[in-house]
């Protein structure tokens, strides 16, 4: 089974489309299959350009694209209950138990409340995940006043994740525009998030950078 095979699976198709419900009558930002595509790209990509194998890039891949799933059942606590539904999901679809759990361990890994990157795929996951900052995901612009997380997003006008394998690093690049939302406030709400993509990254082996606007910041 692979990830397209996952991609074209009906049910999965459903649960996308009904979490994003669930997350825009909560008020959050884009969660549908745009999000959960740009996410699987990149954490398959960080790992093919780290050398991983073709199997464990695709593994990658899957549990991007299924890693929220669990917005279906609440928002609270939606990487465990993700983790849960996975399995359901790959074991229907006939996965090994060990590309089960290699799965599953980074679905309910990939929250920054109580998430460690405990595995290479797990490590990507949070990494395509908590770089997904972009104006896109806003879905009305009428909310970009009062909300710090829309008007964050709404500020980021290109966003870039660039690794250096001779480096080892993997640079996260954004271009904020300041007259919507200052780089303070990203750090306000996103300080623990690159916390953890530094200890993500060092799972891999590389070191995390944050650069916006041309200035580097971590």
């Amino acid at each position: 089974m692979t990830y397209e095979e996952v991609r074209r699976d009906a049910a999965v198709k459903v649960y996308i489309a009904q979490a994003d419900v669930s997350m825009e009558a909560l008020g959050f930002t884009e969660h549908s299959f745009a999000h959960v595509t740009r996410v699987a790209e990149i954490a398959g990509n960080i790992l093919k350009t780290l050398g991983y194998p073709d199997r464990m890039v695709d593994l990658a891949k899957i549990a991007g694209y299924l890693h929220d799933i669990g917005n279906i059942v609440n928002r609270v606590d939606h990487s465990q209950s993700g983790a849960v539904m996975a399995f359901r999901i790959l074991d229907r679809m006939n996965f090994p138990p060990e590309e089960i759990a290699t799965i599953v361990t980074a679905i309910g890994n990939h929250d920054e409340g109580n998430g460690v990157p405990v595995n290479a795929v797990a490590a990507a996951l949070f990494i395509a995940d908590k770089s997904d900052v972009r104006r896109s995901r806003v879905r009305s612009k009428d909310s970009v006043a009062r909300d710090i997380h829309d008007r964050v997003n709404y500020s980021v006008t290109d966003s870039q994740l660039l690794m250096d394998v001779q480096r080892q690093t993997i640079e996260l690049k954004l271009t904020v525009d300041t007259q919507v939302s200052s780089v303070m406030e990203y750090f306000e709400i996103f300080m623990k998030r690159m916390l953890l993509c530094i200890q993500a990254a060092k799972r891999l082996g590389q070191t995390f950078h944050l650069t916006i606007n041309g200035q580097s910041l971590l």
